[in-house]
Order: C-alpha cells, then sequence, then structure tokens
C-alpha cells in the first residue's frame, strides 16, 4: 500500500499497520510472575513474537 492511499485511509496522526516494524520503547508494565510492575524493554524481546497491547487513559486489567 503506497503511502498516499494509506493518508487516505488513517485520518488520526499514526495508524499502525500489521506489517509498520514497532519503534524500539521502554515501559513500565506488570510482570505476572514476579506480580509487580518493572521497566520492559522492546529490545529485549528481539527475535520472539511479541503482541503490544494498551489501553491508553486507563489502567483497567482486562
Amino acid at each position: 500500500m503506497d503511502l498516499k492511499r494509506r493518508d487516505e485511509e488513517c485520518k488520526m496522526p499514526f495508524c499502525a499497520q500489521t506489517t509498520d516494524v514497532a519503534p524500539l520503547f521502554t515501559a513500565e508494565a506488570y510482570d505476572n510472575v514476579e506480580k509487580k510492575i518493572k521497566e520492559i524493554s522492546l529490545e529485549n524481546y528481539r527475535g520472539n513474537w511479541v503482541v503490544l497491547f494498551f489501553y491508553p487513559s486507563d489502567f483497567t486489567f482486562v
């Protein structure tokens, strides 16, 4: 899909697509094994399948 077509489909400033590479980042996340919030980095998961899930402006557990 070319950029012009993608911009026409997406009215928001940025819409991630399934083929986009996720930017490297660090964030706080809940570790269910250690039962605490800790800092994680996407770099730590290089070479593995990763599902990024977030719900902005809320701390509701799903």
